[in-house]
């Protein structure tokens, strides 16, 4: 996977470093009926640092949901494609459609809209 395509040290938030690999991702999201968390962060945000323990930790509660990290600094087009205007901001997206936005550090409200996208799918 060379560096364009990595996981982060648990293995569980898929981290993505070009717009290739983001189409190529992407496409198999559209394939795929699973719930994906994009995590819009910067390694320059101090409370994008912050969360990342969190982000880490709800990828291996919530196995059946993707979580994929881009950086803003990195993939600026992948970030404007999805209106991000503040870091962190996780976008909720279903079958190619957002259905839950969090922008800011809030472990609470971030663990609450993927708690509703997973009671709406039962």
């Amino acid at each position: 996977m060379g560096n364009l395509f990595s996981r982060t040290s648990n293995g569980l938030v898929i981290t993505i470093h070009s717009k290739g690999k983001w189409n190529q991702h992407w496409q198999s999201h559209l394939a795929s009926n699973k719930l994906m968390v994009i995590d819009f962060s910067s390694s320059t945000c101090g409370p994008c640092r912050f969360i990342e323990p969190e982000i880490n930790a709800m990828a291996a509660r919530y196995t059946e949901i993707e979580f994929v990290k881009i950086d803003v600094i990195e993939l600026p087009v992948v970030a404007v494609m999805w209106d991000v205007q503040v870091v962190p901001t996780f976008v909720l997206v279903k079958s190619g459609k957002e259905v839950g936005r969090v922008v800011g550090a809030d472990k609470k409200e971030l663990e609450e809209t993927i708690q509703q996208q997973q009671k709406q799918r039962h």
